[in-house]
């Protein structure tokens, strides 16, 4: 009986086995379960001989079994099975832990002296005795002759796949061997003769030598074809979602002569930069355009990009249009509001009335805030979360601009933008992050870049201190710091934790971290531990120093900042909470502990919080990672250059990209499995080229039934509604 796609787990291998299958990895088609591909491929023909093997890595062998034994065990319910299974080469322990006697005998009869088979496992020493953790074993069948099936072995590629504790890689190969004969057509996105003129394999031949390889040279055609899939799928229904915003009618919103863009351009003691320029013109004539824009702004830290979306405001704002901001903190938002305010003036803030919206404002000043919205009077509203809520309402919302949009998920951004009646977008980034550089590689977006600085920045140093090469170098950090306060300068000091005695999930800060190397511990410093070790400092312990982190009052953490950029404080020690949009000039030095506990491109942010303006600024980025870590290598990168678009590519280096379109970002379940931003730019420009080409000639893909089914299949109704709110 053939399977196609479509057919149910519980149809192909059975009720119990499509139920453990689902619970593991929420697969309940055969399709889903296809399209779980292996992560590597062990090769049998290079399989590294038991006296080879090392220590702490995964390794897979093929071995004989030598003996086995089932026993209760002595100090805890349960019972084991004690495996040992050799080669011409040496010997391996195994131990396969069971619930009761019964089944640990029935393990080691299964695993009877003599047989031979697959063996995958972790490899540890224990009373100098090598032995496999938590192993795989895949043994040949009885009915099969061992040497005939270890020689067929020995130039098939085993899959590996991503397992879990209740599926392991061999269980969920053979469901895949089991089904792999019987599934029938395959729909292939691509046209044959697009196909045959790439070079690339039909859709079903692709998917038996990825999940089955007669060989190494199987595996290679068959991933190049698949990533060809992905990235065209992809492309086509970000183009077709491009269509689709285009189709919309937006309210033109046309700057007039004399009005209150023009006589805010008036007041602006310096020029804009050519590339604020460049940008503001794009913006300006989106804006006029019969479809809602769509665009997203790059730009380096302290680049201008709010000046330049206070200007899309303004030319909203002349046709009475609304203009909202939105911002990931309390404390951004607050001091977009305070920055707004200060760059329009005395003349024009009251015509525009900036409004600040967030959900720890007390009541009866929220309820002001929000009435003076929806009556139309605020004509610039910047908040948090708080904008999205049921009762907040505008008179006429004409434009939405998310800041740092990399901290809201897509949800979040369609119920503000739901607001108005198909307002325009402006999306602004600091610097290229991974998501971002993947949405401009791959998107439905317009893209503007702002690269040139104002003139009058001093620049910033960047320096690693490396603790575990140097310990002496903490106290330095902070007679460094003890010598710009002593210029009547400021300093941050940023922590990767607000207590490092307190781990409960959530924790505000921590889930902004960085993966730490395998065995590494948590921080070592949390702003509590911080502030409370440089009491006894003999210099910085007597300045003026305050914390700052996201569990404090709204009111305390305004209180804090507004204290901090009067130059009430020398020392501020604070979470990420002060990452992005904090300005205040005469901060010198960033001094970030822990530094290898934060991302690329967080580091970036983070150093540009000081060096706008004309005092110098000074990173010290201090570590305890070892050199040749990764985690050293994103420091090190940081420490190395200025240039975010450079991180940014460093970033995805070190990094990966990760889900492109991940569910925190666009709703879109199917992450990218195959297809990598960086190593594939290349295929996936040419994929652009191929969906171009084909939406031109059949935008409604009445002559692609391939394709239609598989962006049908992959790319849900949810998913393009998260496209659209892109």
């Amino acid at each position: 009986m053939a399977f196609s796609l479509d057919t149910s787990l519980a149809e192909a291998i059975g009720p119990a086995s499509a139920k453990k299958v689902e619970r593991a990895f929420g697969m309940t088609t055969v399709g889903e379960m296809l399209g779980h591909y292996p992560r590597r491929y062990a090769d049998p023909a290079e399989l590294t001989p038991i006296r080879d093997l090392p220590v702490g890595e995964t390794v897979t062998i093929v071995a004989e079994v030598l003996s086995s034994s089932a026993r209760e065990m002595r100090n805890r319910n349960g019972a084991m099975t004690d495996v040992i299974i050799g080669d011409e080469h040496g010997r391996v322990s195994l131990t396969f832990f069971a619930k009761n006697l019964q089944q640990a005998r029935w393990r080691a009869n299964e695993m009877r002296p003599g047989r031979r088979g697959v063996f995958s496992g972790k490899v540890g020493m224990y009373n100098d005795t090598t032995q496999f953790a938590h192993p795989q074993v895949e043994l040949f069948d009885d009915e099969e002759s061992a040497q005939a099936r270890a020689d067929d072995r020995a130039h098939r590629p085993i899959p590996i796949y991503p397992a879990t504790s209740a599926v392991s890689s061999q269980q969920f190969r053979e469901l895949v061997e089991k089904v792999l004969p019987d599934v029938g057509d395959v729909p292939d996105p691509l046209p044959d003769e697009i196909r045959v003129r790439e070079g690339l394999l039909d859709a079903r031949t692709a998917l038996v030598q990825l999940h089955r390889p007669q060989a190494r040279n199987d595996v290679d055609p068959a991933v190049r074809t698949l990533r060809m899939h992905e990235a065209l799928v992809l492309q086509t229904a970000l183009l077709q979602q491009r269509a689709a915003v285009r189709a919309l009618h937006a309210t033109p919103r046309q700057a007039k002569p004399g009005g209150l863009l023009e006589r805010f351009d008036a007041t602006l003691p310096y020029t804009l930069t050519a590339d604020q320029q460049t940008v503001g013109d794009q913006i300006a004539t989106d804006l006029t355009g019969a479809w809602p824009m769509n665009r997203l702004v790059q730009g380096e830290v302290g680049s201008g990009k709010t000046l330049v979306a206070l200007r899309a405001m303004l030319q909203v704002a002349e046709s009475g249009g609304q203009a909202a901001l939105i911002a990931p903190t309390e404390v951004l938002a607050s001091q977009h509001l305070r920055s707004i305010t200060k760059m329009l003036g005395p003349d024009l803030a009251p015509l525009l009335m900036p409004t600040l919206l967030t959900g720890q404002m007390s009541a009866p000043a929220r309820r002001k805030a929000a009435l003076r919205v929806a009556a139309g009077r605020a004509l610039i509203v910047v908040g948090t979360h708080a904008l999205l809520g049921e009762k907040t309402t505008f008179a006429d919302l004409g434009l939405v601009v998310v800041d740092e949009q990399h901290r809201f998920g897509v949800e979040q951004r369609e119920a503000l933008r739901a607001k108005g009646s198909s307002p325009h977008a402006l999306v602004l980034t600091a610097t290229p992050i991974p998501r971002t550089v993947a949405m401009t590689v791959f998107g439905d977006l317009d893209t503007s870049v702002i690269r040139t600085m104002p003139a009058g920045r001093a620049g910033i140093e960047s320096f690693v201190a490396p603790l575990a090469e140097h310990p002496d170098w903490f106290r330095r950090v902070w007679d460094r710091a003890a010598e710009e306060i002593a210029q009547k300068r400021q300093v941050f000091a940023v922590c990767a934790a607000i207590d490092t005695t307190k781990k409960a999930a959530g924790e505000e800060d921590q889930a902004a971290l960085v993966p730490t190397e395998e065995g590494a511990t948590g921080p070592r410093w949390g702003v509590v531990q911080l502030d409370a070790a440089l009491e006894t400092h003999p210099t910085v312990g007597t300045l003026r120093r305050a914390v700052l982190h996201g569990k404090m009052p709204s009111e305390t953490k305004d209180a804090v900042m507004q204290a901090f950029a009067r130059g009430e404080i020398d020392l501020l020690i604070a979470t990420t909470v002060i990452e992005v949009g904090v300005d205040v000039p005469n901060a010198s030095t960033m001094i970030v502990l822990d530094a290898d506990r934060f991302g690329v491109s967080q580091l970036h942010q983070l150093r540009g919080r000081v060096g706008r303006g004309e005092v110098p600024g000074l990173c010290l980025l201090v570590t305890e990672a070892e050199v040749g870590s990764l985690a050293r290598e994103r420091v090190d990168a940081v420490a190395a250059t200025l240039d975010g678009f450079a991180l940014a590519e460093v970033d995805l280096e070190l990094r990966g990209e990760g889900d492109v379109l991940g569910s925190t970002q666009s709703g879109v379940r199917s992450s990218l499995k195959l297809l990598r931003v960086v190593k594939d730019s290349k295929l996936i420009a040419r994929a652009r080229e191929l969906a171009e080409g084909i939406l031109d000639a059949d935008p409604q893909l009445a002559a692609h039934a391939g394709l239609r089914e598989v962006i049908a299949r992959r790319v849900t109704e949810d998913d393009r509604a998260a496209l659209a709110k892109n």
